[in-house]
């Protein structure tokens, strides 16, 4: 992984990057989960670890499931968290896979757990991917915002500080916890339209895709997600026909994103410019 990693040694040793997801209050439309989801059925991952739920979970709140099996015998799924791995053919990088439910109680010894783990396995770096609700078009390509506080990992992938301030979920702690465990750590968040905030999200959680696959320089055959995303999109566009309202709100959204995505001409923006040319040409 090209820019984390540029001073890392050899560039044949392997590199281990554990990417998580959680669902419930950071996850809209189960796209960050969805999308760990499929990462891990692309290249097979197999678990290596998981988290007891008995310590963390309200099992009025997030209820075990009941299922039965090929043979139909009876089976009671309990919620959990699995650490899977997945080596990436071809590549230096091992996938570390954590999807999970958010946890009820006890955040900061569940973190604490994620993070023993991750030294465990010599996690080199730690990506969050989460999806919120956001006034966002469905017409328009979902936008992830990229983070991380830590300074090394902004400078080389160019990225902001979070500005957000407020109520967090699980993914905002884990991501303190992996600083101070002076793990790289760096935030994913997709921002799905709220009129259709429902799981599935195709089209955000292949945004989210297409993101890590630029970030983590490796390649994934998605086209049956595309086709998804494209059927997604159609079926949405067939809701708001129907009705005035939402298709006038979709109009306004639409409106409002595209003239925020116009170039702008003022002194400001032009001193940014000037400022990230400056920054490359002392890289170069």
């Amino acid at each position: 992984m090209r820019g984390l990693f540029q001073d890392s040694g050899s560039p044949d040793r392997r590199v281990t990057i554990m990417l998580a997801a959680f669902e419930g209050w950071n996850d809209a439309g189960e796209a960050a989960s969805d999308a760990l989801k499929f990462m891990g059925r692309y290249w097979g991952s197999e678990k290596v670890a998981s988290i007891d739920a008995d310590e963390f979970y309200d099992f009025q709140f997030t209820r075990p499931v009941v299922s039965r099996n090929a043979q139909g015998r009876r089976k009671i799924k309990w919620p959990t968290t699995r650490i899977s791995k997945a080596p990436v053919p071809g590549t230096n990088v091992d996938l570390i896979l954590v999807h999970g439910v958010e946890p009820s109680y006890k955040w900061r010894a569940y973190t604490a757990e994620l993070i023993a783990s991750a030294k465990e396995l010599n996690v080199d770096c730690i990506i969050l991917v989460g999806a919120l609700l956001a006034d966002v078009p469905h017409t328009r390509p979902i936008p992830v915002t990229v983070t991380s506080d830590d300074d090394l990992v902004r400078e080389n992938l160019d990225i902001e500080p979070s500005t957000y301030e407020g109520p967090i979920g699980i993914v905002g702690v884990l991501s303190e916890v992996g600083l101070l465990a002076d793990i790289p750590t760096l935030s994913l968040w997709a921002a799905v339209p709220h009129y259709v905030g429902q799981s599935p999200s195709p089209k955000a959680q292949l945004a989210l895709l297409n993101r890590l696959e630029e970030m983590l320089h490796l390649s994934l055959d998605m086209h049956v997600l595309v086709e998804e995303s494209e059927a997604w999109e159609r079926g949405v566009d067939e809701l708001a026909i129907e009705d005035p309202e939402v298709a006038a709100y979709v109009r306004q959204l639409e409106e409002a994103k595209d003239t925020a995505d116009l170039p702008e001409a003022s002194g400001e923006s032009i001193a940014r410019e000037f400022e990230r040319y400056l920054k490359k040409r002392r890289k170069d």
